[in-house]
Formats: structure tokens, C-alpha cells, sequence
């Protein structure tokens, strides 16, 4: 990415205003036009180890503006640029890899279980419940936690209803969400070498992802 990306965000976050914002519309151009080159990279390479269709960029950036509808804060624009990549795109309602890129260190790679409906949580902890070691072999590897030692996201903070607070993976069990994070300083964005660092993340990120979309999306229903 490019430095004048991140100088860009951080005038955005210092000036979250329309009137800033469209007299500065040339920068925000460069700054999109340096994530769509970043994208487009991501999708090229990634799509040489997983099938992404006729995956395209715009189907995976998301938009700078911010929904204020239902929101105390009226900032119209994000502080961040922002992209899904996965089969579909970013409203494929899957689980994807999710980049964003915010200055003050807080660009980060994640992926995982985010937005889940009572049924889906229902599957993942049947499938925890009748056998973790798949996702913990995937989770526990060495590799996998040194690169994303972030956890991510809410558990419960009771046990949930049919299972026994002595059940061997009962944290596993408690959590609403499980979305792990790898975060990059803002030297590594501005490196030349960082479409390559991202690309290994969700090299070591893929097999949870195809784990969690099975769980969620694919498996049979149980009757």
C-alpha cells in the first residue's frame, strides 16, 4: 500500500466531515484506487489455491460510507478502507477473509464465525460437542496461533442451555463468535512486500474458514 493511503485515513479520521471529504475527493480516488490495486492482487493469487469464480473487485471492497441511520455517531465516512474476499464477495453471507486497513497500526487480516443465527450457533456447538478435534487441529497449530494470537468476539457468559458445565470444550461451547485477528503495523502496509504477507495470512486462515463454512452453510440438517 501506498504511505499516502494511510496519510489519507488519517486526515479522514482528523476530518470526518462532507464538506472535507469533497474537497479532498482526488486523495480518496489515489487511496481506493490503492486498495482496488491490493484487492485485485488478492483475488489473483488466491484464487491459484481456491476457486473464487469470476471473482471481481468491486464485489468485494466495501463502501467508506457509514450507515448512521441507528448510530449515536454521525461520522458519515469510516476511518478505514475495507474488503471481503472469499467465493461471491463481500455479500455472499459466508465466512470470508476480511482486510482492513487503519492507520495507527490497526490494519488487521480476520476471518470467521461474526454474524450468526440461533441455528447456525445450534451447529457449530452439535459439531463441537460431537467432535472438537477437527477445529482445535486447525486452531491449536503452532503456526496458525503464533501468526493469529488475537481471539476475537463474544461467549457467554453462562453455560448454554443443553450442555454440561463439565463438558471437556465448554469454552468452545460458550462462544457466540470466534474470529481470529492478525493486525499489521503501519511500516508493514507501506512495505512492498505486503500483498505478500496478507496472502500468507489467509494461506494459514483457509482451512478455518472452509472448517466454519462447512459447520454453518454446507452440512446436511439433522431431522
Amino acid at each position: 500500500m501506498e504511505s499516502a493511503t494511510l496519510h489519507f485515513l488519517s486526515q479522514l479520521a482528523a476530518n470526518n466531515n462532507r464538506d472535507w471529504f469533497q474537497e479532498n475527493r482526488k486523495h480518496y480516488d489515489a487511496a481506493k484506487a490503492d486498495m482496488e490495486k491490493l484487492v485485485g492482487y488478492l483475488i489473483e493469487e488466491v484464487g491459484k489455491f481456491q476457486d473464487l469464480g469470476n471473482l471481481q473487485v468491486k464485489e468485494c471492497l466495501l463502501r467508506i460510507n457509514r450507515d448512521i441511520r441507528f448510530s449515536k455517531n454521525k461520522a458519515p465516512y469510516k476511518n478505514n478502507l475495507s474488503a471481503g474476499i472469499g467465493p461471491g464477495g463481500k455479500s455472499a453471507g459466508k465466512i470470508d477473509y476480511y482486510l482492513q486497513i487503519q492507520p495507527g497500526d490497526q490494519t488487521f487480516l480476520g476471518g470467521g464465525m461474526w454474524e450468526t443465527t440461533s441455528e447456525q450457533l445450534a451447529r457449530y456447538r452439535q459439531e463441537i460437542d460431537y467432535n472438537a478435534d477437527e477445529l482445535k487441529a486447525i486452531i491449536e497449530d503452532e503456526k496458525f496461533r503464533t501468526y493469529f494470537p488475537e481471539i476475537q468476539g463474544d461467549t457467554l457468559k453462562t453455560v448454554p442451555k443443553g450442555y454440561s458445565k463439565e463438558h471437556p470444550e465448554i469454552e468452545l461451547l460458550k462462544r457466540k463468535q470466534l474470529f481470529f485477528v492478525h493486525r499489521f503495523t503501519d511500516k508493514e502496509v507501506a512495505s512492498r512486500d505486503f500483498g505478500k504477507q496478507v496472502l500468507k495470512g489467509i494461506e494459514l486462515l483457509k482451512p478455518f474458514a472452509d472448517y466454519m463454512n462447512y459447520v454453518l452453510y454446507e452440512q446436511p440438517t439433522e431431522h
